[in-house]
């Protein structure tokens, strides 16, 4: 375990809306700068009319929204729409400037905030209340997340905790998800390096059985859950990764996929705006040890899913722990972990692996090994 001092990073931000109408916000270590004018793909503003039907059976809203069947998919190499725009005659999402991290409202939402009401339709149709925002990790279109440095990754957290905050101020906001999908294999479009947020005017079931079940085991114990996990991780020590005294990573003794990874701070915390300054600066540095070992583990960039579990926004939620889940898609070097039957048809997922050795693989890795991939 190992214990850390400096202080967090700063956070400036700088809002303005773009030509066809959505809002941006560039955020930086430093004062942002803008050079130039605030770009848009497109100068027509987004007509988006997203709805929801709800399925009876799962007990669960579907979206539904046509007008992401033209969304960008694997443009061209000349052509980058996250990347800082170099020629205004073919203008991208963001502006040339100083900053480090952009949101943007996604010009192909799933869900809006004023979303209009749909006619009559089956299986209690409604408008797709929400937001979906973009969130770009840098200017560069080579890097990953965990080429960020550890005071940008800790700025990241800090984005996503104002934008959490931001949302929830509209009054319309239950829940919210930020995530990054990363490579070709499950499904990314745009291979800069970027994520996205959804917010949501429910609370989703997965988010909703979290709360339940961690609010059940409060009462039972009368502690949180995450003290009890933490202080029983740490005395089995057999699938713990990495210790950073603050926050640690380990494979979860319930690991759904095979390098499963949960990044978490050891006090148990709702929302990523309730972390302290060294809490979150240790969580960003975990968090990217995390990445790195899972790109050096196999010597490629590894295919991944990352979530940020947060309390829902519906009033405190004490008992819920903040925590990243990290699902690598390699099982085995070329080898994917594809959901079938008994994932997809019944929700039980079947592990190749016990999470004590996937564990002691991770612990293995140097983050070094995954640098320069």
């Amino acid at each position: 375990m190992t214990t850390h001092t400096e202080a967090p990073a700063a956070l400036h931000a700088q809002d303005f809306t773009k030509p066809d109408g959505r809002a941006l916000t560039l955020y930086g270590l430093e004062p942002v700068e803008v050079r130039g004018e605030i770009p848009s793909p497109s100068p027509d503003p987004v007509d988006a009319r997203p709805l929801m039907r709800w399925h009876p059976l799962r007990g669960e809203w579907v979206m539904y929204a046509a007008h992401r069947m033209g969304r960008t998919f694997l443009p061209p190499p000349e052509y980058n729409p996250l990347a800082p725009t170099s020629d205004p005659a073919h203008p991208t999402e963001l502006p040339q400037g100083r900053y480090d991290i952009a949101v943007f409202d996604n010009r192909f939402p799933s869900l809006t905030l004023n979303a209009p009401t749909p006619p009559d339709g089956p299986a209690g149709t409604r408008a797709g209340v929400g937001k979906c925002e973009v969130v770009v990790f840098s200017q560069s279109a080579q890097g990953r997340l965990s080429d960020l440095t550890d005071a940008q990754v800790d700025l990241l957290l800090g984005v996503w905790a104002d934008r959490t905050t931001r949302l929830a101020g509209t009054g319309q906001i239950h829940s919210v998800l930020a995530f990054e999908n990363r490579g070709v294999e499950v499904g990314v479009t745009l291979h800069h390096p970027h994520g996205q947020i959804y917010a949501y005017d429910h609370v989703p079931p997965v988010q909703a059985r979290m709360t339940a079940q961690m609010e059940a085991y409060h009462a039972q114990s009368g502690r949180p859950w995450l003290t009890d996990f933490v202080a029983g991780e740490r005395e089995s020590g057999e699938r713990i990764i990495h210790d950073d005294g603050e926050s640690l990573s380990v494979v979860p003794p319930f690991a759904r996929y095979t390098f499963e990874t949960w990044v978490l701070p050891t006090r148990p915390v709702s929302l990523l705006s309730d972390l302290g300054g060294t809490e979150r600066a240790s969580l960003a540095r975990t968090l990217k040890d995390a990445l790195l070992r899972l790109d050096g583990l196999f010597g490629v960039r590894m295919p991944y899913l990352l979530t940020v579990h947060q309390a829902p926004l519906d009033g405190p939620h004490p008992a819920f722990p903040l925590h990243i889940e990290l699902y690598p898609y390699l099982r085995a070097p070329g080898r994917m972990k594809y959901l079938a039957g008994t994932e997809q048809g019944a929700g039980e997922f079947a592990n190749d692996k016990f999470p004590e050795a996937a564990a002691a693989e991770l612990r293995t890795v140097s983050p070094t090994a995954g640098e320069n991939l």
